[in-house]
């Protein structure tokens, strides 16, 4: 008697822990029920995918969707939209929002915001702060949590945690990886003066590469001291790279799309539109995070998808706001790099799928595996597009990267089972769940 299943993907070629392979992928009930040969089976809907291949969903572990407090910008609706638009099937976003996440309440409500409605699945990173420091213990176990994330620089009023003992206060409580951005604050303060106006250019000469080796540094000895584990984010530097291959029982780590693509060369060409914080720098910084990336010393990719409007961008700098789209254009910018020989297809799915379950425990999701999520990132590799600023899905309506031609695409999301996105079309209502952590599943 045949097999029935909800879906099958028929005729791709799998990336998963067997390699790369022509595979067929049956799927039930949500997950994954069957990977092989599936030509005698039947299902209520088959998806011929010859000639494309089948990655593990895409996740990118930070973003900043702006919700609530700041919906001009984006809401949680419009940036999962973006991201499911980039082949992205699950975010985890950033407790900057007002008010800030940084307690129960706060969690809960992003949560019920972003349950049926989101379009990708999601968990929430709640703010670890010298108030709420004894309670990131319980916080970082709550339904919807990613865990607990620090600002020891680039943030202003609660959030902003610069000294040591702060931070060891919150890591004393901390059980799962807490994620840090980790630029001297104090530093940063020092240099003020070197804020150009009128030149974003001078944005990486007063947030400089000392300013951010320095609190990493910091920071990775207090993990020591407090024994816990640690998660730097958006690391881009050299330097840090250098210094984290020295600490990797301790310290996992994150690069950027921007980091690896972009130059301070290109503040003449973007102006405002690229200033970012940690900030985009010299070439030299730029071939470090390769490095380190080529090594298997940075662990996951994400985005920093951190949307302003056009007229905040507009603003002269350093009045300008930090902060860029990328969410939906995190698959197509890696896969162009893919496709120069910068890295191995397996290698991006490390970076994007597999590295984020490995170091942060998600239930279910990262793997293309019996019993698993059955989230799916269809590319075709040799589908050569140009990004504009037409297609953001992004509330915010622009990218860096407007005109830039590149070599692959998402063509298909597909959200346990069911397709999200596909051929650029949003096909189905929002249905994001909140994703599961194996250290904090319900009893």
């Amino acid at each position: 008697m045949a097999t029935t299943f909800d879906l099958i993907l028929t005729g791709g070629t799998v990336v998963n822990h067997d390699g790369e392979g022509r595979r067929d992928i049956g799927v039930k009930g949500g997950r994954i029920a069957r990977i092989g040969d599936l030509g005698q089976a039947s299902a209520r809907e088959t998806i011929d995918c010859t000639g494309l291949h089948i990655l593990p969903g895409v996740v990118d572990s930070q973003v900043h969707f702006r919700e609530p407090g700041l919906e001009h910008k984006e809401d949680l609706e419009t940036g999962s939209r973006a991201a499911v638009l980039g082949g992205v099937t699950a975010v985890f976003e950033m407790p900057n929002t007002n008010p800030l996440t940084t307690s129960e309440a706060a969690l809960d409500d992003k949560v019920r915001r972003a349950t049926g409605r989101m379009h990708c699945d999601f968990a929430f990173w709640v703010g670890g702060t010298r108030d709420n420091a004894r309670d990131v213990g319980e916080l970082e176990r709550l339904p919807g949590a990613a865990g607990i994330k620090v600002f020891m620089g680039s943030s202003t009023g609660d959030l902003l945690v610069e000294d040591d003992e702060g931070v060891a206060s919150i890591l004393r409580n901390t059980r799962r990886r807490s994620a840090f951005h980790s630029e001297d604050e104090f530093r940063l303060r020092e240099r003020l003066g070197e804020r150009v106006e009128g030149d974003p250019s001078s944005h990486p000469v007063w947030r400089d590469e000392i300013a951010a080796l320095r609190c990493t540094e910091r920071l990775v000895r207090i993990a020591r001291q407090t024994r816990a584990r640690i998660h730097v984010l958006h690391i881009s530097t050299a330097e840090e790279i250098v210094f984290l291959e020295q600490h990797k029982d301790v310290a996992t780590c994150e690069a950027t799309p921007h980091h690896l693509t972009l130059t301070a060369d290109d503040y003449a060409r973007l102006g405002t539109l690229l200033q970012m914080n940690p900030p985009v720098r010299a070439s030299r910084h730029r071939d470090g995070v390769w490095h380190g990336v080529s090594q298997g010393i940075i662990d996951v990719l994400g985005s920093d998808h951190a949307p302003h409007t056009l007229a905040e961008k507009a603003k002269t700098y350093p009045a300008s706001p930090s902060g860029m789209t990328g969410v939906q254009t995190l698959v197509p910018i890696m896969l162009d790099h893919v496709n120069a020989g910068r890295l191995t297809l397996q290698r991006f799915v490390d970076l994007s799928s597999h590295g984020p379950q490995r170091i942060f425990g998600m239930a279910r999701k990262g793997r293309i595996a019996a019993g698993y999520d059955a989230d799916f990132t269809i590319v075709d590799l040799k589908r050569r597009e140009t990004i504009t600023n037409a297609q953001a899905g992004s509330k915010a309506g622009w990218t860096p990267y407007d005109g830039k031609q590149v070599t692959g695409w998402p063509v298909g999301t597909i959200l346990r089972g069911t397709r999200a996105m596909w051929e650029g079309e949003i096909v189905t209502p929002g249905q994001g769940k909140a994703v599961e952590f194996s250290e904090a599943l319900p009893a």
